[in-house]
């Protein structure tokens, strides 16, 4: 268990159960349910929680939060693709000779992965929540770098059902047991995955990005503009 906080980790754990016992108790429980191998690490911060678990236990987690902390409620559930791509400037733009670029700290098991860590390129997050103790808690799996995929939540929660044909829609992950993944917006025969962030947009290589061209100077600035109000 961590927070973010400035101290050391033993007195970070003691700053978190004195301030938030209750939700230190939700963490121990998800722990107790699952084994504590399986709990990988925990966030509580700014009164939320974050868990992430091992692949094997996704299921049995979300169960664990279901029937055991009465986290009832299914708010949402979508993948993250933490690839960093600093070449994008604003726009997605595909150059087929260009060679694959990793930022700093980027690649296979380098991810920067924000709140409750991670191992791999894409993520599985799920948000539950008791509407009688108005406690929730953020769920995080790894689930890959290529292929990924992770069990179905729909034995668990029906609402997980269009939540996850998103994100095998849009990210590539599958979902196992899940009863039928077809697409939710886009044609049968579309190729690729919209929400990966080396799938490129191509209709910005016939008519560039917006936001990117017809840039106005701000009051003040010297531009061509000024300069043929010079010369008129």
């Amino acid at each position: 268990m961590s927070s973010e906080v400035d101290a050391s980790p033993a007195e970070a754990v003691e700053d978190v159960e004195e301030r938030d016992p209750v939700r230190v108790a939700l963490v121990n429980t998800l722990r107790e349910a699952i084994g504590g191998d399986s709990l990988l690490e925990s966030v509580i911060d700014g009164g939320d929680v974050w868990v992430r678990v091992a692949a094997a236990a996704w299921r049995e987690t979300v169960q664990a939060a279901r029937d055991r902390l009465g986290m009832t409620y299914f708010c949402f559930l979508s993948a993250i693709d933490w690839k960093q791509n600093p070449e994008l400037g604003g726009q997605k733009i595909w150059d087929p000779d260009a060679e694959p670029s990793e930022g700093p700290g980027d690649g296979p098991g380098h991810w920067l992965t924000g709140k409750g860590g991670g191992a791999t390129r894409f993520q599985i997050v799920c948000r539950l929540y008791n509407v009688n103790t108005h406690l929730g808690v953020t769920l995080k799996v790894d689930v890959g770098d290529d292929n990924p995929s992770i069990d179905s939540l729909v034995p668990l929660f029906r609402g997980a059902d269009w939540h996850e044909r998103e994100s095998w829609e849009m990210f590539g992950i599958n979902f196992e047991g899940h009863p039928g993944l077809r697409h939710l917006y886009l044609p049968t025969e579309f190729e690729g995955f919209p929400l990966r962030k080396d799938f490129p947009l191509l209709a910005r290589e016939v008519k560039p990005w917006p936001g990117l061209v017809n840039v106005e100077g701000l009051p003040g600035e010297s531009g061509e503009g000024e300069e043929d109000e010079a010369e008129a």
